[in-house]
């Protein structure tokens, strides 16, 4: 099996190409990125292209599959430049891949696709995929999911996956996660468990999380597999305000997501830090997964619970972890962040 896999290089890309170099089914896979590690792996060759610019057919030509996994978070101050990259270059992923005469696609969408949901009860695939109107991300993801209708429509020999992760972290993944969601002004030492005494969080704010590379796996079974559709990805236990507290030693500190949402937007538009207040309010609104289709027809199964998972992420964030490729190498923001800063917090990508 040939396998095209599009924007390799970040959270989820790496922790794919690792498990489709180790299966034997897969004989040959072409990493694309915007910017190309200097790693030489076993299997991989490496290809760089920009999603909303480049010719992407002959990238596809001779594959059995694609992921799509290529997604711009950042600059969050240039929303037409990020619209361009996820929207438009995810439309023209699609139609490259169509053309090429590609059997499989499997897409990376979210579960910040899905319509807003109160926190009581789990929603499977059925739910709708309207997005959250005030988060660019939400939007973006549920156009994504509105143009992939039309293509199935259009193209209905063509099997489509659409992978919808939780929240998705790693060890790995850390620095990255850092500089898209944290910013240069956050030191690294505030992540050790011994400084955390106070937790902000509101029930509106239950949520999922995922281990990276249990949402690769997904992304290998769903190409090996004779699947199509749309699978939800959320490990156990939910994130509540007991969880964190277990968790990291640490008492909740009660917030409304009024004000939390409003200190987002001040420091934001001060540019302290490069998150939206959008992201706020996906938090509150997104609805908790029913992940049951994937255990079921895919035969997943995390290895990771929630616990573990957001243990790897600050143990990570305190130790400034990251991986030899562009967007998640140690030093991507530069010498004391210099570069996160002189570009404006959430004004480029470092």
């Amino acid at each position: 099996m040939r396998v095209v896999v599009v924007g390799a290089t970040g959270n989820a890309g790496t922790s794919l190409i690792d498990l489709l170099r180790r299966d034997p089914d897969v004989e040959s896979i072409v990493g694309v990125a915007r910017r190309l590690p200097s790693v030489e792996l076993d299997k991989v060759e490496w290809t760089r292209a920009n999603i909303a610019e480049d010719d992407l057919e002959p990238l596809f030509a001779g594959a059995d599959g694609v992921v799509h996994l290529a997604w711009a978070i950042q600059p969050s101050r240039d929303l037409p430049g990020i619209e361009r990259i996820n929207v438009e270059g995810s439309r023209r992923v699609f139609d490259a891949a169509s053309r090429a005469g590609v059997g499989k696609i499997v897409y990376a969408s979210s579960v910040g696709a899905y319509s807003p949901s109160d926190k009581r009860t789990r929603r499977d695939e059925s739910w709708p995929t309207k997005g959250i109107p005030t988060s660019f991300y939400s939007r973006h993801k549920a156009a994504v999911e509105a143009i992939l209708d039309q293509f199935e429509h259009r193209n209905p020999e063509i099997a489509v996956v659409r992978i919808r992760p939780a929240l998705m972290f790693k060890r790995d993944a850390a620095s990255e996660i850092r500089r898209l969601f944290f910013g240069p002004f956050v030191p690294s030492w505030l992540f050790n468990r011994n400084l955390l005494p106070l937790i902000p969080f509101h029930p509106e704010l239950t949520t999922q999380v995922v281990h990276s590379r249990d949402v690769a796996e997904a992304y290998r079974l769903s190409l090996l597999g004779d699947v199509r559709g749309a699978f939800n990805l959320a490990t156990e236990p939910l994130v509540t305000a007991e969880l964190i507290e277990r968790t990291f030693d640490a008492r909740v500190l009660r917030i409304n997501p009024g004000i939390l949402k409003g200190l987002a937007d001040a420091t934001w538009k001060l540019r302290f830090q490069p998150t939206p207040a959008g992201w706020v309010e996906m938090g509150t609104n997104a609805p908790l997964m029913d992940a049951s289709r994937a255990r079921r027809e895919l035969r997943w199964e995390p290895q990771f619970d929630a616990r573990a998972t957001l243990l790897e992420l600050t143990e990570g964030l305190r130790k400034k972890a990251g991986i030899d490729t562009p967007p998640m190498e140690r030093k991507a923001g530069g010498i004391l962040r210099n570069r996160e800063i002189r570009k404006g917090v959430g004004g480029a990508n470092p």
